[in-house]
Parts: C-alpha cells; structure tokens; sequence
C-alpha cells in the first residue's frame, strides 16, 4: 500500500476544475508521466506559482467543490505524476472523488471550520501531513505543533486504496 502524505500544498480557493488541475489541452499526451509539468498551470491565485510550489509536496488542502468540471481521470493522474496522493477538502465534485479512488488515491472530505483551522495553523509553515490508512487518522505537524484529525473511508473507498486502485481491486476480486 502507498504511503499517504508528505508536504502540504494549501489552495486557499473553492471551486477549483479540473481545466485548472490539468489543461485540456494537454489531453492528448501518451503517458500519465507526461502531465507531470502542466500540472495547475492554468490555476490563479495569489502568491501561487505552479512552477516552484508543487515540487515536493505530497498532499493539498484546499476548500469546497475541487475537481469540479469534466469528468476526465487525467486530473488525478496529474496529481499523482507529481507525487501528489491525498487531496483534503470541505468536499469533492463527485466524479472527480471516484477517480481518485480509482487511481488508489485519497480524496478526504473535512467539515469547514476544520479546513479553516488547517489553514490557519499550518499554511504557511511548512506543515507535512501523514495519514494512518488503518486507524482513519491525518496527523498535521510544523514547528513542533501537531494536529491529529479522523477522517471516514467507508468499506469500498478502504478496499480501493488498500489494493492500490480499482484495477488492482478488480485483478485480485474479479
């Protein structure tokens, strides 16, 4: 099973799509490993640049209704080229969710005042994140203060990111 967590990339915006997670343009490409550069390249915010902020980093928070738009499973490949394995957000366009569970990824569903905490205690220090699979824990550590959050993954989702993703959920079921 894969190790879920690392560094913290913090997206302070809701409704971020999946034409900011990977252009359509870039559709085309012949290998998961070729998305890795655009990654959020189309993405606008403030103090974010897609080029230097990415590298390294092992999971995002971020707000409400990410990975809205298409359906397209590109968007968690993009993410998971870069290293990037768990998402945590108020909640999940729900294509979106189930692709990344798919892909054997972790999309975390936290209520808003938890993300707001989050963002207030560990945005902008450096926070690294690990997430206990079997216990349904994330432990949010920086500077010597830690925070440690249960989340919920219900039977399928669990089976999913215990056998990798679904075709490896398939292969040993099927």
């Amino acid at each position: 099973m894969k190790t879920f967590g690392g560094s913290v990339l913090f997206l302070d915006r809701g409704d971020i799509n999946t034409d900011e997670i990977i252009p359509a343009k870039y559709l085309n490409e012949s290998s998961k490993e070729a998305l890795a550069p655009y990654l959020l390249e189309d993405l606008k915010l403030e103090n974010f640049n897609p080029k230097k902020d990415i590298k390294g980093m092992g999971a995002i928070v971020t707000r409400s209704n990410f990975g809205c738009g298409s359906s397209r499973e590109h968007a968690p490949w993009a993410l998971e080229v870069n290293g990037i394995n768990i998402v945590i957000a108020e909640n999940f366009a729900r294509i979106f969710r189930q692709n990344m569970y798919n892909c054997g990824m972790l999309a975390v569903e936290l209520e808003s005042p938890v993300i707001d905490a989050l963002f207030k205690e560990f945005a902008h220090s450096g926070a690294r994140l690990s997430a206990d699979i079997k216990k349904s824990l994330l432990t949010f550590s920086s500077g010597g203060k830690e925070r440690i959050i249960p989340f919920t993954l219900d039977g399928f989702e669990r089976a999913l990111i215990e056998s990798g993703g679904w075709v490896e959920y398939a292969g040993e079921h099927y």
